[in-house]
């Protein structure tokens, strides 16, 4: 596992990794350990519109789509009343 993410986070890039398993402990593991902003397990289409979309590095930054992807369009205000 180790040399396999040294391989696939050794890139200025960081849209998407794919990659099979069996294992559910090693899916967790492996997909927090990679340097990218979607991952797919057993998957190979993994876009959905209710699910965030965006990469890590020169990929981008923020999300679109869901409601992750509408937080750059609102102003938060915080009130305070006593």
């Amino acid at each position: 596992d180790d040399q396999a993410l040294a391989i696939a986070n050794d890139s200025s890039v960081g849209l998407a990794a794919y990659f099979c398993t069996n294992n559910l402990s090693r899916a967790f593991s492996f997909s927090q350990r990679l340097e990218c902003g979607i991952v797919g397990v057993n998957e190979g289409i993994i876009s959905s519109a209710s699910a965030p979309f965006g990469g890590v590095k020169e990929s981008g930054l923020g999300r679109e789509g869901s409601s992750m992807g509408l937080a750059e369009y609102l102003e938060t205000k915080y009130i305070f009343m006593n």
